[in-house]
């Protein structure tokens, strides 16, 4: 018997039904995928999944199936669901335009102690912070799934930036990832802030309107989530490009650091990371595995462990054992990189963050 009750809002791709693009068709509602919220409580001994909410009740069956969630477990209201379960946690795995509304009645329709929300946190930065005042007012933590940081490769590489100093002084980043924006760079522009632990000041961007996932997930609604990019001045004085406008199977999830002390190269799609320290002028190699890093971050590794890594934290978080490590904050600051790229290109101008009132309204939809 778990110590704790888990619901999820949304039995979609990430939640552990499976995504096209990702997984083999023949897969999808047949397989227990463990990079997956499903997956990660049922690789923790704390968390048991008990209930799952989704409108398609099509859905919702393969889900329970494939999962083994009973059918009093299974409900298309999601509110039903939250009033009836006792959950001390929720996911919430809803299409980012959707996650205010279920992040906000997760808060008050139920009593979690933790909402556990996918990426990106929101459509809007004005829902973002409804939804980090909501879960503050029920007392609830917001832990939202920027997977990178519940993976010990990029934990301990930012020991050593924030830490051990071995950049020094950041001075720029370049970077670069797959289209789309909110889909796909969040993770890219998470870990940026996320390293630094700073936030944008200035933003400058570019978009393609291209979309790919329209193809990827068989998705039939339009959205205005797309390839683009730009430059972006940290609060730390960093100077940052990114380019996001590439197509995915053409695409390496790239970034180079420089700084006053060395430079880093981090490739995740190739698994290679290198580290160069400045002596007298020059750049000289040193090995990551001299601090506790072997090997490059991967996709087939890290990144499937992020989720039952993510679920263990849950599990820390309901004991009062940890600090949240992905707050909504935290996470707001890549949300507000973005829509500073899609303002910045509609209006022609650069645009400064903190976003103003009305600015923070700007909705950029996605799946």
């Amino acid at each position: 018997m778990s110590d704790y009750r888990a619901g999820i809002i949304g039995a979609g791709g990430i939640a552990g039904l499976g995504i096209l693009g990702m997984h083999d068709e023949a897969d999808i509602g047949e397989t227990k995928f463990t990079a997956s919220h499903a997956g990660g409580y049922a690789a923790t001994n704390d968390v048991e999944l008990v209930a799952v909410a989704d409108l398609d009740e099509e859905k919702l069956s393969t889900f329970g199936d494939a999962w083994e969630i009973p059918n009093a477990g299974l409900y298309t209201d999601h509110r039903e669901m939250l009033e009836s379960e006792d959950l001390d946690v929720v996911s919430v795995c809803t299409p980012s335009y959707l996650h205010r509304d279920h992040v906000v009645d997760a808060a008050e329709y139920g009593d979690p102690d933790v909402v556990w929300c996918e990426k990106p946190i929101a459509s809007a930065v004005s829902d973002a912070e409804e939804m980090i005042a909501a879960c503050d007012a029920a007392d609830a933590e917001l832990l939202v799934n920027h997977s990178f940081r519940f993976t010990e490769k990029q934990t301990r590489l930012r020991e050593l930036i924030r830490e051990k100093g071995i950049l020094g002084d950041v001075h720029s980043v370049s970077t670069q990832f797959r289209m789309e924006l909110l889909r796909n760079s969040t993770h890219l522009l998470d870990t940026l802030v996320y390293m630094l632990d700073a936030r944008a000041e200035q933003v400058s961007g570019y978009i393609t309107g291209e979309n790919e996932a329209v193809e990827s997930l068989d998705a039939g609604q339009s959205v205005d989530d797309a390839g683009g990019g730009g430059f972006v001045v940290m609060d730390d004085g960093s100077f940052v490009t990114v380019d996001c406008t590439i197509p995915r199977n053409d695409s390496s999830m790239t970034m180079q650091f420089v700084g006053s002390e060395g430079k880093l190269y981090l490739n995740n799609d190739d698994g290679e990371w290198r580290y160069w320290r400045l002596e007298d002028g020059d750049h000289v190699e040193v090995d990551l595995a001299e601090w506790g890093i072997e090997g490059a971050w991967t996709w087939d590794d890290d990144y499937e462990r992020a989720f039952p890594n993510a679920a263990r934290h849950v599990a820390e978080l309901l004991r009062g054992e940890a600090e949240n490590r992905s707050t909504g904050r935290e996470a707001t600051r890549s949300l507000e990189i973005i829509v500073g790229f899609y303002l910045s290109h509609y209006t022609g101008g650069q645009v400064s963050v903190p976003l103003d009132r009305p600015l923070r309204d700007v909705e950029i939809t996605s799946w």
